[in-house]
């Protein structure tokens, strides 16, 4: 059975429309749940004196401060990290090392603590953003260089409207926004990006193979065709993201919810954006 994709391409620009509205409002009205690498707070590296003081244990005892801990190394290590009240002090960062120590008493030992300021985490958001723009710098170059008219403007519209709709995701979600999230877009995009790329030089090839057929049946036809790889491929990193979700741990599970969201988001726009971007122009005149 071959789907008709491009049936339905009209409301695939309301349901663009809609995402890039709610991201954009969200992100002003809402903004993002910075994490700890970029809100500051205090990180320490622990290390339980006893087997029986587990990281679910230590998380519990904790509770009040909700924090982030992850298994580190193969000695038992725990990394803790918790965050800070906006625009604490120096005094109040001190107690709050105070407190958790107190909390955990002698029962971790302790190899590490640090405290990010707000200075630190104010650079590491600019860095953040810097590796953002430059990437999609380069990834329009790329496109630019790649193709040209149609095929070029389809994949810079839906390359803006992937960077747009992963950072509304996470403004949406009130998933924590930190280096890890910045991991994730990058590489949601470079996914999309390469969803787009295999999509177009099938469209290319059969412009070239089936001179007389209706642009909309050519897209369907080429997106038809490669249908069972783009299936294979977003199911097979979908599976790997839910085991890291079911067994991973807390740390683990926003990056998991993130790349599946990302992996969604990037065959939609393949699909149903910059396919549909190409039906207005005349391809054919292109590939001459």
């Amino acid at each position: 059975m071959k789907l008709k994709f491009m049936k339905y391409r009209k409301l695939s620009y309301w349901i663009a429309g809609a995402l890039i509205a709610l991201s954009v409002l969200s992100l002003i009205l809402r903004g993002l749940n910075y994490g700890i690498d970029f809100a500051g707070g205090i990180s320490m590296e622990v290390k339980p004196i006893s087997a029986e003081y587990t990281i679910d244990k230590m998380r519990a005892d904790l509770e009040q401060f909700n924090p982030e801990l992850q298994s580190i190394g193969e000695n038992g290590a725990v990394l803790v990290r918790v965050g800070l009240p906006k625009g604490a002090t120096d005094a109040e960062q001190n107690q709050r090392v105070v407190e958790i120590k107190n909390i955990l008493g002698d029962k971790v030992e302790y190899s590490q603590v640090q405290i990010v300021g707000p200075k630190i985490g104010g650079e590491l958001v600019r860095g953040g953003i810097l590796a953002v723009l430059f990437s999609f710098l380069l990834m329009s170059v790329y496109v630019w260089v790649r193709y040209r008219g149609g095929y070029a403007i389809g994949s810079f519209i839906s390359l803006c409207l992937d960077f747009v709709i992963m950072f509304g995701f996470f403004s949406i979600t009130g998933l924590e926004f930190n280096q890890t999230a910045i991991a994730v877009i990058l590489m949601g995009v470079g996914y999309s990006i390469n969803d787009k790329v295999v999509n177009y030089d099938r469209i290319e090839e059969n412009i070239k193979k089936y001179h007389k057929m209706p642009m909309d049946d050519l897209i369907d036809l080429s997106v038809n065709e490669m249908m069972r790889r783009t299936i294979m491929t977003g199911l097979s990193t979908i599976l790997a993201m839910v085991a890291l979700f079911l067994f991973g741990g807390p740390a683990l599970r926003d990056f998991a919810i993130a790349m599946t969201f990302a992996v969604i988001m990037g065959t939609f726009t393949s699909i149903y954006i910059s396919n549909v971007i190409l039906y207005h122009f005349n391809l054919r005149d292109e590939t001459k």
